[in-house]
């Protein structure tokens, strides 16, 4: 049974989830990026011996999709450098690493819900720097790191594409929203219950994906936002939202067509109980009423 656990990323939506989930077994060490940088591997040894932890949860990431095309060396020194730090100090201590990453290290290119068995194909050097602190955990420690891959987060912290549809819907007078891609919109608390399960478990090993069931595509969370939002008073009316495509919306960074990934692992070896994602929306959205 695991003591002590370090959170980095702790001022993230993800790190404040698991701040705020963990079991009471546990004594949680949550350190931001400005309390330790991950991709200083001195501070990160500092860090460690100090706390003495047996667990580490990687939640700091780099997540400016398309910024990361002009800002690579940041990109990849948080996503990949970073985490070839967090892999060479669990190895050396015999800690147990559970990293977090991305929908986005696939092509896109299937109509199937991903499996961790999946091949990854990055398109964007967002989805190429997490692959690569992914092979840098699979080179130094095997399938005694865990990586847990999930796509769409929001939550009632930070920014996330439900709390800016939120300010949008109450700036404009009607909205285009992409309807072409396709993917799982994931509570973080949902995530941080798992990355728990997997911190817990004697067994887990390898890769892991993690998201809420069923699959939308961002016109389709847009319009369900709205509705929750709407009935909840968190929005005082309703504005058009109008179907567009990729190629009406274009960004620096290309995105999947389709990231859905396949939870069935983490539920089966786990025994977490997952929800599809409109009631997950709802229940985070009750949040922001308070």
């Amino acid at each position: 049974m695991p003591r002590r656990v370090l959170v980095t990323g702790a001022s993230g939506q993800l790190g404040r989830e698991l701040q705020r989930t963990a079991p009471n077994a546990l004594e949680v060490v949550a350190l931001s990026r400005s309390q330790c940088d991950i991709a200083d591997l001195d501070q990160l040894k500092s860090a460690v011996q100090r706390h003495g932890v047996d667990v580490i949860v990687n939640a700091a990431a780099y997540t400016q999709v398309d910024k990361a095309e002009s800002d690579r060396d940041h990109a990849f020194s948080v996503n990949a450098t970073a985490v070839e730090n967090l892999s060479i100090v669990a190895d050396r201590e015999g800690i147990k690493l559970i990293h977090v990453s991305t929908d986005f290290v696939f092509d896109g290119e299937t109509t199937r819900l991903y499996t961790p068995e999946d091949s990854p194909d990055p398109q964007s050097t967002y989805g190429e720097s997490k692959w690569k602190g992914e092979r840098h955990i699979q080179n130094i420690l095997g399938d005694k790191g865990i990586i847990v891959r999930t796509g769409w987060l929001y939550s009632a912290y930070g920014n996330n594409f439900v709390k800016t549809m939120l300010r949008l819907m109450g700036e404009k007078e009607q909205l285009g929203v992409v309807a072409d891609q396709f993917g799982t919109p994931t509570w973080a608390k949902g995530l941080a219950e798992c990355c728990w399960g997997l911190v817990l478990s004697r067994d887990a090993c390898g890769v892991y994906h993690w998201s809420d069931n069923g699959i939308c595509s961002w016109y389709d969370f847009a319009v369900e936002i709205q509705r929750v939002a709407y009935s909840k008073g968190l929005l005082d009316k309703r504005i058009p939202i109008n179907k567009i495509s990729t190629e009406e919306y274009p960004t620096l960074a290309k995105r999947p067509k389709y990231s859905a990934l396949s939870n069935a692992k983490a539920v089966d070896e786990l025994g977490i109980i997952s929800q599809d994602w409109p009631f997950q929306l709802t229940t985070m959205m009750s949040e922001l009423q308070v």
